[in-house]
């Protein structure tokens, strides 16, 4: 292999993407980052719009000084030619031209996306290795009334601060489960909102059980104990072992009703108690973004919620293809960073023909060995509520794109012998609009009381027809 055949395409310009990119190109890898956002970052290094002139945006993150070490090493290798930078670039599929067994070549994959705002104009990508850095999403289970305007996802809130400098409302409820609330909350308070009520629905004897893996982090402790207290001192009232229950309102939000949580993770019947607020920000942990990897043919673990299986390297089942952060199972920055160096190191070394150094990779691999018990510990005390598909009630929407509501999902297993998500889809419409089911599917296989499962879909987002119909070549 040429040198001119050391290409990596990086899918994802977040913590983990930037991490494998730089650490390839400075290994003398020839690289083209692709993005969907205008400026890299993903949703941690969020960055406001160039055009709303943020004086002080570093007060909307955390970790800060890393941010600008990543951005500047970018810089230095876009401005050096080694590394190629796309903005705007939203991939929908990932060709592998390979046979099993053959040498790799200089274009061993061919990547497609669909350019800019109105995603319709398509661009083609080859690279002799993928690393997929897709990132994750937020996971949000149906409720009565979570479909009025005024209620939003955690992430989605902190979105709309990080990268549009704007509120989503004034008086906020922050409610949920895992460690993405807290960070939220204080941010939203920080930028002037009054947080009514921070509602987080883990047990704290399921925190206390963990407490051996959180001791031995305690980086993470502290970061927690220092958002806490920001938290404290703007006002925030936090309550634990608690849900929402529903959300009132006519036109909008108006209030939500929260409940206490008995030990079986059950309503406490006449703990209910309503909270005047015109904002609900709402998250139930995070999913990973699996998608192009299911295409390739990656091994997916799906015993629980899926994620793309990785080896020491970052390598997946696929020769040729990497992946690494959120998609290989949710972890946060730090374990995104360290999981995208070792990728880098490990491509690097693939691209030469040669093992990848064990020393290389030793520091990032102890610190990903570290968070990954470390996050694991985290899901297991902020699961959601283990009964909380009994809150939902038959007039409840789960799936949004269709309009179906629970009921019909309930009639579907009931009545009609559903037994599989695939079944309810065919049999509700559950799942077949624009999201596809990304949205609503961890919601719809609770109420039907089935694993979601891998995806299985063909593409990765909704591609035109013309773009489909296109020659290889690019013609119509």
């Amino acid at each position: 292999m040429t040198a001119s055949d050391r290409t990596l395409a990086v899918i994802g310009a977040g913590p983990a993407g930037l991490a494998a990119a730089l650490t390839a190109a400075d290994q003398g890898v020839r690289v083209t980052l692709l993005d969907s956002a205008a400026q890299a970052g993903g949703q941690f290094y969020r960055q406001p719009a160039v055009g709303l002139g943020a004086r002080r945006p570093e007060v909307l993150h955390h970790a800060w000084g890393t941010w600008l070490k990543l951005r500047d090493r970018l810089a230095a290798h876009i401005a050096a030619g080694r590394i190629t930078y796309l903005s705007d670039r939203h991939v929908w599929l990932v060709e592998q031209h390979l046979e099993p067994g053959e040498v790799r070549g200089g274009a061993g994959f061919t990547v497609h996306a669909l350019l800019g705002p109105e995603q319709v104009e398509p661009e083609a990508v080859t690279a002799a290795a993928v690393l997929l850095a897709t990132g994750g999403y937020e996971k949000v289970l149906p409720f009565p009334g979570w479909t009025l305007p005024g209620v939003v996802t955690a992430g989605g809130a902190q979105a709309m601060l990080k990268g549009g400098l704007v509120l989503p409302g004034r008086t906020v409820v922050v409610a949920g489960t895992g460690p993405l609330l807290m960070p939220v909350a204080v941010g939203l308070a920080a930028a002037g909102a009054r947080i009514a009520a921070y509602v987080e629905s883990a047990r704290p004897a399921s925190l206390v059980r963990q407490a051996p893996t959180f001791a031995a982090n305690p980086a993470k402790v502290v970061e927690a104990v220092g958002y806490a207290a920001r938290l404290i001192r703007h006002r925030g009232r936090v309550t634990v072992r608690h849900a929402v229950v529903e959300a009132h309102g006519a036109d909008r939000v108006e209030a939500v009703t929260v409940a206490a949580l008995d030990a079986d993770g059950r309503l406490r019947p006449g703990s209910e108690r309503r909270i005047a607020c015109d904002t609900l920000a709402v998250g139930h942990g995070m999913l990973a973004h699996t998608d192009l990897a299911e295409s390739l043919g990656c091994a997916i673990d799906a015993t629980g919620d899926p994620f793309v299986v990785t080896d020491a390297e970052q390598r997946t089942s696929v020769d040729g293809v990497w992946a690494a952060g959120e998609a290989t199972g949710i972890g946060g920055a730090v374990l995104a960073l360290a999981e995208g160096e070792i990728a880098g190191y490990s491509i690097a070394a693939r691209l030469r023909g040669v093992e990848p150094g064990e020393a290389d990779r030793a520091a990032p691999a102890r610190t990903r060995a570290r968070l990954r018990k470390f996050f694991a510990a985290i899901d297991t005390a902020c699961a959601p509520p283990a009964h909380w598909t009994e809150q939902v009630t038959d007039d409840t929407v789960v799936c949004r794109c269709e309009e179906v509501p629970a009921g019909a999902v309930r009639e579907a297993v009931r009545d009609l012998g559903a037994t599989d998500l695939r079944t309810v889809k065919l049999l509700t419409r559950a799942g077949m609009g624009w999201c596809q089911g990304r949205i609503c599917a961890p919601g719809v296989a609770g109420v039907a009381g089935c694993a979601a499962g891998p995806a299985k879909r063909t593409f990765a987002r909704p591609v035109p027809l013309a773009v489909l119909a296109q020659e290889p070549d690019g013609r119509s």
